[in-house]
C-alpha cells in the first residue's frame, strides 16, 4: 500500500520559494496501477521522485506498507529504496559495458543479495522474451530490447512499488505498445504498486486509475 498525504514541495531561489506541489493526496493498493498525466512542468517527475524516495517532500508524509522511508537515516533510506523500489526511466540507463545479465543483476548488488537472485533474473529476462539475449551488451540491443531489460532491472528486488517516468517516451509506436504489455503483465504477476508518469494517452488509459496533476495540484480519476 502507497499512501501520499499532504505532500507539498518547494524549491528555494532567489527571489523567494517557487512552489511546485500543494498538498497532494493518493492511495494506491498493492496489484493496482495509476497514470499521472498533465503538463510539461507541473510537477508529475517532481512527485514520482518524491514517492520514490529520490528526494523529500517540503511537508507531508509518504509510506509505503506503513513506512515513512523519510524518518529512516541515510543508510537505512538507501536500503529501503534499493530493496522496495523499482525504477524505469524514459532513457534505459543501462550500463554499455554489462550484458543484459550483469545489467539486471546491477540492483542486488547493494546489501545482501537473497539466494536465488542469479535464477530470478534470468526467469524475468526470459519474461520480457530477451532469454537469447542474456549476454549482449545495449549496443546489440534495439531501443525496445533496452527498455525491456530495464523492467526486469527494475523487479528483480521484488519491490513493493514500481514507479516508471515516460517508459515509452523514446519508443516507436510498436515498440511501445510491446513495452506497454510487458509492464502490464509483469505488473499483474507480481502484484506490485504501480505508477506511471506518461504523455502517452493510450498507455496512461491502460492503467486501473488516470490522475490529472496540473497547478501542484493532483485531481484524481
Amino acid at each position: 500500500m502507497l499512501e501520499v498525504k499532504r505532500v507539498s514541495k518547494e524549491y528555494q531561489a532567489p527571489d523567494g520559494p517557487i512552489p511546485v506541489l500543494a498538498e497532494i493526496d493518493l492511495r494506491v493498493a498493492a496489484g493496482n496501477s495509476v497514470s499521472i498525466v498533465g503538463p510539461s512542468g507541473s510537477g508529475k517527475s517532481t512527485l514520482l521522485h518524491i514517492v520514490g524516495t529520490l528526494e523529500p517532500p517540503t511537508s507531508g508524509t509518504v509510506l509505503l506498507d506503513g513506512v515513512d522511508p523519510f524518518g529512516l537515516d541515510d543508510r537505512r533510506l538507501a536500503a529501503f529504496r534499493n530493496r522496495r523500489v523499482g525504477f524505469v526511466f524514459q532513457d534505459h540507463h543501462l550500463l554499455p559495458q554489462c550484458s543484459v545479465l550483469e545489467n539486471v543483476l546491477v540492483p542486488t548488488l547493494v546489501g545482501r543479495g537473497h539466494e536465488d537472485v542469479g535464477r530470478r533474473a534470468r526467469l524475468l529476462i526470459e519474461q520480457v522474451g530477451l532469454g537469447a539475449r542474456l549476454h549482449h551488451r545495449p549496443q546489440e540491443l534495439s531501443g525496445g530490447e533496452k527498455q525491456r531489460v530495464a523492467l526486469a532491472r527494475a523487479l528483480v528486488q521484488n519491490p513493493a512499488l514500481v514507479l516508471c517516468d515516460e517508459p515509452t517516451g523514446n519508443l516507436d509506436h510498436a515498440s511501445a505498445d510491446v513495452v506497454t504489455n510487458l509492464l502490464l503483465d509483469l505488473h499483474r504477476q507480481h502484484r506490485t504498486v504501480l505508477i506511471v508518469v506518461t504523455h502517452n494517452p493510450g498507455l496512461a488509459a491502460r492503467m486501473d486509475a488516470c490522475c490529472t496533476l496540473s497547478g501542484g495540484r493532483l485531481q484524481v480519476g
